[in-house]
């Protein structure tokens, strides 16, 4: 009996998953509050009626895509701001990182720049809570460095926040650069590690 309801526990995740593909597949060309439940269901060649064994809506399938593309990050985030080695390293370490994120999950990345801001507002709220998580998580990282010696926690929930943004805004520029384009990759590096350069010496001087 436990064997049979695996299977079933399997298929019904393998199809779930199915949906979660297909929408980030659509979404590659349009916003999630243009999306069709009929458009997802075609795409993975289902009844409509199967979606709502998984989903309530589709922004309810929009929250399972942000928890897809930013639940596992969170590791990822606390190593970009590690206290391991000098500053340049780190600013290196950073960009290396959100490049070959970006490389790994174009859609995911595509699909959190255009619904940050976009038209569904509990996916706008699963992914501010989410950045929200990424920012504390960076402020106990930037605790832990002896620069942070005599900041305040609010100072340094600010300072996470915008280590937090220049992420995305760094991953953003990413992916409208493709790997193809060598010299344009090289310039985004620049740029993003000047960026960071910057917010790294005004907290250097933040408590001057």
């Amino acid at each position: 009996m436990s064997h049979t309801v695996g299977i079933r526990q399997a298929q019904k995740q393998k199809t779930r998953q199915a949906f979660l593909d297909a929408a980030l597949v659509l979404l590659e060309e349009q916003s999630l509050s243009s999306l069709g439940l009929r458009e997802v269901t075609r795409a993975v060649g289902v009844a409509p009626t199967a979606f709502y064994r998984h989903f309530r809506s589709t922004a309810d399938l929009g929250v399972a895509l942000v928890d897809e593309a930013l639940g596992s990050l969170h590791p990822m985030v606390r190593t970009t701001v590690s206290t391991a080695g000098d500053s340049e390293e780190r600013i290196t370490r950073a960009i290396e990182l959100i490049a070959g994120h970006v490389d790994a999950h174009p859609a995911h990345v595509r699909f959190i720049a255009r619904e940050r801001h976009g038209g569904v507002q509990p996916v706008r709220e699963a992914i501010r809570a989410q950045l929200e998580r990424f920012a504390e998580e960076v402020k106990a990282e930037l605790a832990k460095d002896p620069q942070a010696e005599g900041w305040s926690e609010g100072d340094l929930l600010m300072l996470a926040h915008l280590y937090v943004d220049q992420m995305l805004i760094t991953a953003s520029l990413f992916l409208e650069s493709p790997e193809s384009c060598e010299g344009e990759r090289e310039r985004v590096s620049r740029l993003a590690a000047r960026q960071l350069r910057l917010i790294s010496v005004g907290r250097r001087h933040w408590l001057d």
